[in-house]
């Protein structure tokens, strides 16, 4: 009875219930822990790592989207004026170029502080350190190129751009005559200019060789680069059309470079690579045929380079079946052949060719020319480009006329796409510091108080100050050697760095990619780079 009556007390209370079942639930969970297989380490990691790659991918196409339809949607720009809202003049800066020192000042000026006019004939700006990968179709002109209008629509104050070619300048009235470049219209007009940016770049020289001008084909532009791969095609097919010990066909394909820069040596390469890894698929004879010969009148290609990076670089072109040519000057070119002289011997070499394509020289354009002309012997007196001084400023036009990127010569500074880029950020600095000068003394236009006078004086001298001379820092030299491999110079804080083959390529990939000006341009080459990786480069025309 006693039991009973424990027994009921005890199944009767509603917390000794509970407390049962909840030992029961435990107990039958660690049973079913028990029952199952526990999972491993490396499958919990490798399930989180996917977790996480999946959340990552979507946060970086979500970001990658935003961003290309901003570039596509831009804001709303301040309108151009003749006068700000206190009354002082808005200053019109015109700047003359759409390349490497144009473009880096325009994303980096403030283009509310004045009416910015670019005048250029070419209504694009090319990345052209990846120019020699577009004859092959290691990737396609369209992603290098980025429209003058987008870049211009992005800045913060409207900027107009015209599209026509700078004749003259009038250093004395401050005006440029400009000249449309359409074949159906022939406008032409006078634009005033506060300050005048000329960034026009630099042409092609021949040095005078005969010949060349009319036989060979330059690669500095978008057109140069569809004439050389219409003449590589072409020169391929007409020799499939002939017998192989026909010496018509043996020339038709000698393709050679002339010039062991950056743009001649990686455009050897990339063709080499092109004749390897894609016209070996569809033409075998053929490509074991074609022969690819550098011509280089010093006694190494890339020179530039640590000495180590240059033989490791010849080294690789001579294993790739690339034919230097070392210390061998052109001296006459004909339809069909390259008469160059060897500068140990003497001996004048007969090179015949079916594409010849001249990649070393640059010389003055028109409208620096006569520039420099009108300014007269004694302030410019250099060959290579108009002469300014260590702030941008052009001898003889000091305060009004700035020169930019390969047009300008100063000591010490190289025609790079590095170099323009430095300068023109630097001018954007500069305009900013003279607009800032310009609305002080604006104020003491109107001040009555002298100490206030004074105080505006103190600062207009402070800011003037600051306008440092132009400081360039070289950050190293990359070139893409051929065969996934490139050659790297890099320097970061005094610190040099020398490295060489696979690894290099990625970086010289990776860091040409980060150097593109839109994002839009990023994705484009990626892609094309994708594409060649899976699918080939395209051998049609």
């Amino acid at each position: 009875m006693f039991n009973a009556l424990v027994k009921k007390s005890v199944l009767g209370s509603p917390a000794a219930a509970a407390a049962g079942r909840r030992a029961l639930s435990v107990s039958a969970r660690r049973l079913q822990q028990q029952a199952l297989p526990q999972r491993s380490v490396a499958s919990r990691a490798g399930r989180a790592f996917l977790k996480y790659a999946a959340i990552g991918t979507l946060c970086g196409v979500g970001y990658v989207s935003y961003a290309l339809w901003r570039e596509s949607n831009p804001r709303e720009q301040q309108p151009q004026s003749a006068t700000f809202d206190n009354g002082s003049r808005r200053k019109t800066i015109v700047v003359l170029g759409s390349g490497w020192g144009s473009v880096s000042l325009l994303k980096s000026l403030d283009t509310t502080q004045y009416n910015v006019l670019v005048v250029s004939p070419r209504n694009y700006f090319l990345f052209t350190p990846l120019l020699p990968s577009t004859p092959v179709g290691t990737v396609e002109l369209k992603s290098i190129i980025e429209p003058v209008r987008s870049i211009a629509r992005r800045a913060a104050g409207e900027v107009k751009y015209y599209e026509a070619e700078a004749l003259t300048v009038d250093v004395a009235k401050k005006s440029v005559h400009i000249k449309s470049v359409s074949e159906e219209n022939d406008y032409e007009t006078d634009l005033a200019y506060d300050y005048l940016v000329v960034g026009v770049g630099a042409q092609p020289t021949t040095f005078g060789i005969p010949g060349v001008a009319q036989y060979s084909s330059f690669l500095k532009e978008i057109p140069d680069a569809q004439d050389i791969r219409l003449k590589i095609m072409n020169s391929i097919e007409k020799a499939a059309l002939l017998a192989k010990d026909d010496p018509e066909r043996a020339r038709l394909l000698s393709f050679v470079v002339v010039g062991g820069g950056p743009t001649g040596a990686e455009f050897a390469a990339e063709l080499r690579d092109y004749v390897n890894q894609d016209l070996s698929k569809w033409m075998p004879a053929i490509s074991k045929e074609i022969k690819i010969s550098l011509v280089e009148a010093t006694p190494h290609i890339l020179s530039m380079f640590d000495k180590s990076l240059i033989e490791y670089s010849q080294q690789l072109f001579t294993k790739g079946n690339i034919d230097l040519k070392l210390k061998t000057a052109v001296k006459e070119v004909d339809a069909t052949t390259i008469y160059a002289e060897n500068r140990d011997t003497h001996a004048i070499e007969k090179i015949p060719y079916g594409v010849l394509v001249w990649a070393t020289g640059n010389a003055p354009r028109a409208v620096a020319k006569d520039l420099m002309q009108s300014l007269g012997p004694e302030k410019q007196n250099s060959r290579r480009g108009l002469v300014i001084n260590d702030r941008m400023e052009l001898a003889g036009a000091e305060g009004s006329i700035y020169a930019i990127g390969d047009c300008a010569f100063f000591p010490g500074l190289f025609p790079t796409a590095q170099v323009a880029h430095q300068e023109g950020h630097y001018l954007a600095t500069v305009f900013d510091k003279l607009h800032r000068i310009d609305q002080l003394k604006f104020a003491n236009e109107s001040a009555t108080d002298a100490s206030r006078v004074q105080s505006n004086n103190a600062k207009i001298d402070k800011i003037a100050k600051k306008i440092d001379k132009f400081n360039y820092h070289h950050y190293g030299s990359l070139a893409y050697i051929g065969n996934e491999q490139a050659i790297a110079d890099v320097t970061f804080n005094g610190y040099s760095h020398k490295s060489a083959g696979a690894l290099t390529f990625l970086f010289w990939k990776s860091a040409y990619l980060g150097m593109c000006v839109s994002l839009r341009n990023k994705v484009l080459v990626a892609l094309d780079w994708a594409k060649v990786w899976f699918i080939g480069r395209d051998s049609s025309v």
